[in-house]
């Protein structure tokens, strides 16, 4: 049975992290978001989330984009590739309904499925 928890282990936490996968990353763009990865020696896909305020006002609307990219990625993980990520919302994204923002970011993950 699969797992569909976004357990801590599967999230970026630490700096050190980050930078890594900001040193020298494999990125997917849209209009909308651009994805930042880098392979690890985990065995499970890791996530993390930068979406700043300069380009989103509204901590309403920050948290609703956070939320619908954490949904997705949970529920695509167990297909996802051993990669650590970075999501980068741009200032065109809040134009966009949940709908269309969640059917982006399942186009994407599907370049990153095993």
């Amino acid at each position: 049975m699969l797992n569909y928890f976004l357990k801590k282990k599967s999230r970026l936490l630490r700096s050190e992290s980050f930078q890594y996968v900001f040193s020298n990353p494999c990125t997917k763009n849209t209009f909308q978001i651009n994805i930042l990865g880098r392979s690890n020696l985990l065995g499970h896909p890791r996530l993390g989330l930068s979406i700043s305020r300069k380009n989103i006002k509204h901590a309403y609307k920050r948290n609703t984009i956070k939320r619908l990219i954490r949904e997705t990625f949970r529920l695509l993980q167990h297909k996802l590739i051993s990669m650590d990520f970075i999501v980068i919302a741009r200032k065109s994204i809040v134009y966009l309904d949940n709908k269309k923002i969640t059917n982006i970011l399942e186009n994407i993950w599907s370049n990153y499925q095993r």
